[in-house]
C-alpha cells in the first residue's frame, strides 16, 4: 500500500504576497535592480571619461536633465531603502556575543547608522560640499 505525500500548492509568482515578512524580503531583493543600474551608469561614466573631456561633458549634461535627475533620485531612494533594511536585519544575521549574553540589536543597528553618517560626512567633506 503506497501513500502519496501531501504537497501544498504554492503559487510560483505570488507566494511572497501572502505574508508581510515575505513582502519585506522581496522588497529588499528587488532593490538590487536600481543598484545594478547605478553600477552600469558608473561604467558608462568611466567609458565616456576615457573618450575625452568633450564626451564626458556631454554625458554630464545629459545627466543634469530632468530624466537624469529623476533616474538618480530613484536610485538614491532605493539605495537608502536597501541600506536601512539591511541595517535593521543585521542583528539577526550577525549576533554579537559579549561574554554569556548577546548584545542588544539596537546597539548593532545604531553602530551601522553611525558609521554610515560618518562616512557620508567624510565623502561630503572631500567633495567640497562641507
Amino acid at each position: 500500500m503506497s501513500r502519496k505525500p501531501f504537497v501544498r500548492q504554492v503559487s510560483k509568482t505570488g507566494w511572497y504576497l501572502k505574508h508581510p515578512r515575505y513582502m519585506r524580503y522581496m522588497s529588499r531583493e528587488v532593490t538590487c535592480i536600481p543598484i545594478a543600474a547605478f553600477a552600469l551608469l558608473m561604467l558608462c561614466t568611466l567609458e565616456r571619461l576615457s573618450r575625452g573631456p568633450e564626451a564626458y561633458e556631454s554625458f554630464l549634461a545629459a545627466l543634469k536633465g530632468p530624466w537624469g535627475f529623476l533616474g538618480l533620485a530613484v536610485i538614491l531612494f532605493f539605495a537608502v531603502y536597501n541600506a536601512t533594511n539591511w541595517f535593521n536585519v543585521t542583528p539577526k544575521a550577525m549576533p554579537v556575543q559579549v561574554g554569556e549574553e548577546f548584545l542588544d540589536g539596537k546597539y548593532i543597528v545604531g553602530a551601522h547608522y553611525a558609521v554610515w553618517a560618518i562616512a557620508s560626512l567624510v565623502v561630503l567633506f572631500f567633495a567640497g560640499v562641507l
